[in-house]
């Protein structure tokens, strides 16, 4: 078993997400903006409501959970969709402001409980995986910030898939996207 990577690792990583997103989602042109992999997938702006709706109803809620219950009671289903109503009439401005503002209050919090000494050894439940740490739903926050920023570039790229020609054979960000 492999050492976990320090927390400090892990929040410099969530402390960057929202410039990072911020400096590829802002004068992004509309259509480039709203692309997306075909159905049930989501476009860049979609990323954006998403990583915001993941701050209000996932990581650090679910981290005062599993401290409030341990495994005693599950943390609550995330709706990975609950986004699109919420965020339908935001623009994009708007949504990266709130994006900033909510992620800077998740890390003030998640600091505030390392500075207390929480074990992040301490286990919660996932309604679907069973038994999870805190250290684990941690790093699976800034590895879920990682897998959209390249979500987000991966869209974006597909739609000039067309007009690189012979050179799509030298960018693996064209290869299909897995199932």
């Amino acid at each position: 078993m492999t050492t976990p990577r320090p927390v400090d690792d892990l929040l410099t990583l969530l402390e960057r997400t929202p410039s990072t997103v911020r400096g590829l989602l802002e004068d992004l042109p509309a259509d480039l903006l709203h692309a997306d992999e075909g159905e049930d997938t989501f476009s860049p702006f979609s990323v954006l409501g998403h990583l915001v709706q993941g701050e209000v109803d996932d990581w650090v809620p679910r981290a005062e959970w599993i401290l409030e219950h341990g495994e005693a009671k599950p943390f609550a289903p995330f709706d990975r969709f609950a986004h699109i109503e919420r965020t339908r009439d935001t623009g994009l401005d708007e949504l990266l402001t709130e994006f900033e503002t909510l992620r800077a209050r998740g890390l003030e919090t998640i600091r505030s409980l390392m500075e207390r000494g929480i074990d992040l050894e301490t286990r919660g439940r996932h309604p679907e995986l069973g038994e999870v740490t805190l250290g684990e739903l941690l790093a699976t926050w800034a590895v879920h910030d990682l897998n959209h920023i390249a979500q987000i570039v991966r869209v974006v790229a597909h739609q000039f898939e067309d007009d690189v020609g012979p050179w799509n054979a030298y960018l693996p960000i064209l290869e299909p996207r897995r199932p």
